[in-house]
């Protein structure tokens, strides 16, 4: 009998991928969502064999304002039902503000804020009459301060984070539950697609991977916790922040985003 069903969107590879391989082991179906087909399908393949779970693949650009409902509907014509919705998908981009691309930052606030918030309101009625579901959101620690050269991303994972412990309180004693997931730099490909390879932030100590930053949300999620912060330096960060002067706090977050001379 299976475990119920988890939608997961960024499940090509990192955390999300991680997460995938954990929801399949504990004998969830799985609906497995990102831009790339042929990754997913593989995947899919791989964790059907594994664990004689089911596996859907669907290939969808979450950049595209149509594209959350139209997964939605996708997912109800297959008479598929969600109890468990990860939404994990998400990118950033290294620059001046002033200087990046305007369409980057829209897609960039499609993937990150509303696509997310769009699969949470569309997928939660459901849960909520069935009085049984979580949600997990993934943000990151860079949702705790201002991030000067990722403006727009060190925003979008600020709202990822007030909104998932807002909706945490309005669905206390439903049935579900909301936790968002806050890692500090983790080695996927996300550093790679937003050029910050040489950055000191991915250059100091305590740069996690992502198997151990998937197991971490995946246990806070099973326990019901509102958020899950994996690593001790990343565990100190929040309270280092709150209780020191704001402009020190965005001039330090600025130099962890600069590039390392060589």
């Amino acid at each position: 009998m299976t475990a119920g069903t988890a939608l997961i969107t960024g499940a090509s590879s990192g955390i999300g991928l991680e997460l995938a391989r954990l929801f399949a082991r504990d004998g969830y179906d799985l609906v497995l969502v990102a831009r790339r087909r042929e990754k997913l399908e593989a995947l899919g393949k791989d964790l059907t064999q594994r664990h004689g779970i089911s596996c859907r693949a669907i290939a969808a650009d979450l950049a595209d304002p149509t594209a959350p409902a139209a997964l939605v509907r996708q997912v109800e014509a297959a008479s598929v039902q969600v109890d468990v919705l990860v939404n994990n998908a998400g990118f950033g981009e290294l620059g001046l503000f002033a200087e990046t691309d305007l369409e980057t930052a829209r897609g960039m606030i499609e993937v990150n804020v509303t696509a997310l918030t769009a699969l949470t309101k569309l997928l939660l009625p459901g849960m909520l009459a069935r009085r049984r579901g979580r949600v997990l959101n993934v943000a990151s620690t860079a949702g705790f301060a201002p991030g000067p050269l990722m403006a727009v991303y060190y925003a979008t994972k600020a709202y990822v984070i007030s909104f998932s412990e807002a909706l945490a309180e309005e669905l206390r004693g439903s049935g579900v539950s909301v936790t968002v997931l806050c890692p500090g730099p983790t080695i996927t490909e996300f550093q790679s697609v937003a050029h910050m390879e040489s950055t000191r932030l991915f250059r100091m100590p305590g740069v996690m991977d992502a198997v151990s930053v998937a197991r971490a949300g995946y246990a806070g999620l099973m326990r019901g916790k509102r958020m899950v912060v994996p690593g001790l330096l990343n565990q100190v960060l929040p309270l280092v922040i709150r209780f020191s002067p704001r402009a020190v706090v965005v001039r330090v977050a600025r130099l962890f985003q600069e590039q390392v001379r060589r």
